[in-house]
């Protein structure tokens, strides 16, 4: 019973996140996560914003499907992902949910590097581009409780 209302905690809480993205504001800041218990050490959100031209839409999806959604899925503390795209802005957000900011933090930042290394490996062969990053960072933040 603990861990449905904890899945039930965090579905309400991504969707919650996604409630306040839809809603336009582009400073979105924090998000607050709190336990049944009172407690604010539930969850934390990285928040990422990349470029992603409409005709390369597809290729940002295969690339990701073919690097972070397999690591992350393998990661201690890894909650969900949700990967989202404003045609308007041209820009992907990808929220990535972590049952703390210790379980994201503890990564070493060579594993991250090397998953981002495949990411624009991908990247590049599905787009054609011979070097750089196809989809450059815009935004790097987290969402965390007040």
């Amino acid at each position: 019973m603990k861990h449905l209302r904890r899945d039930l905690l965090t579905l309400i809480s991504s969707f919650a996140v996604l409630l306040i993205l839809i809603s336009g504001n582009p400073d979105v800041s924090l998000a607050c996560f709190s336990d049944l218990d009172g407690g604010h050490d539930v969850a934390v959100v990285e928040h990422l914003r990349i470029q992603v031209p409409s005709r390369k839409r597809e290729a940002w999806m295969d690339a990701e499907r073919g690097s972070w959604q397999p690591w992350l899925a393998r990661q201690e503390g890894f909650v969900g992902r949700d990967l989202l795209w404003d045609p308007e802005t041209e820009e992907g957000t990808i929220l990535v949910g972590w049952s703390s900011r210790k379980a994201w933090k503890a990564i070493p930042q060579l594993e991250v590097e090397a998953v981002q290394e495949r990411f624009e490996q991908l990247a590049r062969e599905s787009t054609g581009q011979k070097k750089g990053n196809p989809f450059p960072l815009v935004f790097e933040g987290e969402l965390l409780p007040p």
